[in-house]
């Protein structure tokens, strides 16, 4: 399943807000620097789904706060 994500990054609290099915915004407590922000979305995204971090991937966007999803594994 794809998911388009808007990433917020340097906020006070860590949450997903979902716009649809396929679309949300992720609130992520870290900075945008080497990764960071996309590790702690993709941890994140694996807890909500209930999925490992393995089964996610980030398919486009590493750098731009919109970012495609992949999520597999899903039952």
């Amino acid at each position: 399943m794809s998911v388009k994500v808007k990433v917020k990054a340097n906020q006070k609290t860590q949450s997903l807000e979902f716009q649809s099915e396929k679309e949300c915004i992720a609130k992520l407590k870290s900075l945008p620097i080497k990764g960071k922000a996309n590790q702690e979305l993709v941890g994140l995204l694996s807890k909500h789904y209930g999925v490992t971090k393995k089964d996610i991937e980030i398919v486009s966007g590493h750098v731009s706060p919109i970012k495609i999803v992949e999520i597999s594994n899903l039952d």
